[in-house]
């Protein structure tokens, strides 16, 4: 009987209870869907990378021979470890694409992944291991030649099979934001295909016991002097891009949850408290006829229960069916692993079984109270609360306060809880919105400050590295333009060592350094400015000194720190040509810019890449990003409509015999929805203004996430700060409204003989 009782019940409160499904399913749809994706992600790099054995770190030094050897495996913590030669090299194409050429000792450590030929022969000097996608951009295939061209030497070997690198998950490009296959890739080869008589190995592989940080100060104790460079497998650039990947996917499928889950509750709650206060007498009729409390509650916490485990089921099964599958086609053109496969997770499942506990607990603290009451008590109607004279009401202006405000304060001060409710309803609400068009305002603001406000030109030529001065100069003249040298760097302070990049300007009037508010930073030619987010990973600031050095080189040099400069994607130091030439280091330019539109080619330029080409591949490396904030301002509009809803009537279902009185005085309707709107309004008033500070602390989480390459403030433009309210108030004010049929069809005989 009393399970025909809930579902009729429930069909009778079917808008709210399935507004409960809903949220318990998106809340659980939402973490085991993006975590499904994430979790997948890290399940399918991990595999990837201890198949291939991927190297714990990379010493870099010159000619790295038997004694070197020798005295890294002396150093007792180094396991495994294994030389190359890399070097940069041309592949004979039109467009004369960069490709990293491997020549390899044994393949056993940050092995190459065949995905088609024949397996990497070490014994093999004719054949060559090509880049898979670079492959499949070019039309070659097994069994093709391919040449290349580096150092003077030219080679031409026969394609014994196609397939990834663990080294290569994210292949950084000088030519775009994201990976060209078209114009790079990686090939690996036998020591023995080298052309030269002697191979000078300048790349050292290691695996090693402990951590990285004691691997360096013991490597850095006994060998300095002995290599130019050492890299953690964090610090990797293609390891650590795909981890902060990962992190950013992983922070979004944490914070989704948590409001979903609060709001879920708390819309059980509201739920629950208005059956059990519209079914005083019903419970009371069912206690005189026999029925025990636990019968009672039992019945009650079985509402939310099924529905709640209905829904965090088929948000289990859907999760990670659908979610993974949106984000997994933009991120495989940029990054490149064997499989992509979303994975589960038991955190999944606690979550889900988490969410039905708290719907038993949110549904026994509705029904407990009216339980523990005599049947004689509970079938007649709740004794309202009296609301003692406040604080406010004794003052001389409370009597000038309109009926309407007045009324609200009392109602409010007798419902104290309702009004809490209301407002972290709110405020979860507001929160979300605020961080999803935070999030939209920083991406826009992004690309705008890279793109507009520090780079003004229209092309940028890439020199080759063969490309004598007086070549160089003569493009440059040519195509009007500014010459800069790029570099990446590794800088050490005493409180850590980090990657960077060195930009090298030459009063340049189409490269301006800014501060975070854009505004120009002067770099007087005898200064050196790092960068904000760098500053802050050194825990350095103006005037200390620290030591960093030009990946390849093992010259280390001591720097001044002068000035402070901001950029959202570069991170490093900016200085002048002859600042560089003053620390006793060469410049040697890499790029040339020029506002001016270039279309043909120049000797010595390896590429030209336009600013509108820049922009595009900077619009598709954030395309995932893009889809994660479309998603949770989506979920935040929804979440509002139906907090709002529900909260709403809840409040009119408490104050249904007030409206009946009010109604019977002769208030009018149209009074009588001014005055629930006025509350509604307070309520959200309150929520919206505490939710921005709520949405500017989850806008500061998600920005720490993006790595250490990005410097994002968090921050909401003017325009999306009034959309954001004009949606909360929009909302309120909507569904206020849609209980104007609901005033004017109450039956105020029935509410009114509810306190006989």
């Amino acid at each position: 009987m009393l399970a025909r009782k809930m579902l009729r019940d429930i069909a009778k409160h079917k808008a709210q209870f399935i507004s409960i499904f809903l949220m318990a399913f998106l809340g659980v749809f939402v973490f085991a869907g993006v975590g499904g994706e994430s979790v997948g992600l890290e399940v399918n790099v991990n595999n990837f990378y201890e198949d291939t054995n991927l190297a714990d770190g990379w010493i870099y030094s010159y000619g790295i021979n038997e004694i070197f050897l020798y005295q890294v495996d002396a150093l007792g913590a180094t396991t495994q470890m294994e030389r190359q030669l890399v070097v940069d090299s041309v592949a004979n194409f039109s467009n004369d694409p960069d490709i990293t050429l491997h020549f390899v000792e044994n393949n056993t450590i940050s092995k190459f992944y065949l995905l088609e030929g024949e397996k990497l022969d070490i014994n093999d000097s004719d054949g060559v291991w090509l880049d898979k996608s670079f492959a499949d951009a070019k039309g070659l295939k097994v069994g093709d030649n391919i040449s290349f061209e580096f150092e003077g030497y030219e080679i031409e070997k026969k394609i014994r099979g196609l397939g990834y690198s663990p080294e290569y998950v994210y292949h950084a490009s000088t030519s775009s934001v994201i990976p060209d296959f078209n114009k790079i890739g990686f090939a690996y080869m036998s020591y023995k295909a080298f052309p030269g008589d002697n191979i000078s190995y300048n790349v050292l592989e290691v695996k090693f016991d402990g951590t990285p940080e004691n691997y360096n100060d013991i490597l850095s104790y006994h060998m300095d002097g002995y290599y130019s460079s050492f890299v953690e497998r964090s610090e990797h650039t293609s390891v650590s891009q795909f981890a902060d990947e990962m992190d950013q996917h992983r922070m979004m499928g944490d914070i989704f949850p948590v409001v979903f889950i609060l709001i879920a509750m708390l819309i059980l709650l509201t739920t629950m408290t208005r059956i059990i206060a519209h079914q005083r007498t019903q419970i009371g009729i069912l206690k005189a006829s026999g029925f025990k409390n636990s019968s009672i509650i039992l019945h009650y916490i079985s509402y939310g229960f099924w529905l709640v485990l209905a829904g965090s089921i088929l948000g289990l099964i859907l999760g990670p069916m659908t979610l993974p599958q949106l984000f997994y086609p933009s991120m495989s053109a940029t990054y490149k692993l064997p499989s992509w496969d979303p994975a589960w997770s038991m955190n999944f499942v606690y979550v889900a079984v988490l969410m039905v506990f708290m719907s038993l607990a949110v549904s026994y603290y509705s029904v407990k109270s009216i339980s523990d009451e005599k049947p004689a008590d509970t079938i007649k109607p709740k004794v309202p609360k009296i609301s003692s004279s406040g604080f406010l009401e004794k003052l001389s202006i409370w009597k000038r306060l309109s009926f309407n405000v007045r009324w609200n304060w009392r109602d409010a001060k007798r419902n104290k809880f309702r009004a809490l409710m209301t407002i972290i309803g709110v405020i979860g609400c507001s929160a979300l919105l605020v961080c999803a068009f935070g999030m939209y305002d920083g991406m826009n603001d992004l690309k705008e400050w890279e793109y507009n406000q520090i780079n003004h030109y229209d092309s940028k030529l890439v020199i080759d590295e063969n490309a004598t001065e007086s070549v160089i100069d003569d493009v440059a003249e040519a195509v009007n333009g500014e010459k800069l040298m790029e570099s990446a760097i590794e800088i050490e302070s005493d409180n850590g060592k980090k990657s960077g990049s060195l930009t090298v300007l030459n009063n340049s009037k189409l490269v301006t350094p800014t501060d975070y508010d854009w505004n120009k930073v002067e770099i007087a030619d005898d200064e050196v400015s790092i960068s904000q987010k760098m500053a802050d990973m050194l825990d350095v600031k103006v005037g200390d000194t620290v030591k960093w050095h030009i990946m390849g080189s093992d010259k280390w040099v001591n720097t001044k720190i002068d000035k402070i400069h901001a950029d959202p994607i570069s991170q490093g130091f900016i200085m002048s040509a002859d600042k560089l030439e003053d620390l006793d280091l060469n410049y040697t330019a890499t790029s040339i810019v020029t506002a001016e539109p270039v279309d043909k080619d120049y000797d010595g330029v390896k590429a030209v890449n336009s600013m509108a080409n820049m922009t595009s591949s900077w619009d598709e490396l954030t395309e995932s990003m893009w889809l994660l904030i479309y998603i949770l301002i989506f979920f935040a509009c929804l979440l509002a409509v139906i907090v709002l809803y529900n909260l709403g009537l809840l409040s009119f279902t408490e104050i249904e015999r007030e409206i009946a009185t009010l109604k019977v005085l002769g208030f009018k309707s149209s009074a009588l929805r001014r005055l629930l709107l006025t509350q509604n309004l307070w309520f959200t008033a309150i929520g919206f203004i505490l939710g921005l500070p709520v949405g500017y602390l989850i806008l500061s989480i998600m920005w720490e996430s993006s790595g250490d390459s990005f410097y994002i403030l968090p921050s909401i433009s003017l325009s999306n700060f009034i959309l954001t309210a004009v949606i909360t108030f929009a909302l309120s004010i909507i569904v206020n409204l849609m209980f104007s049929r609901k005033i004017k069809k109450l039956d105020m005989v029935e509410s009114l003989k509810s306190g006989e």
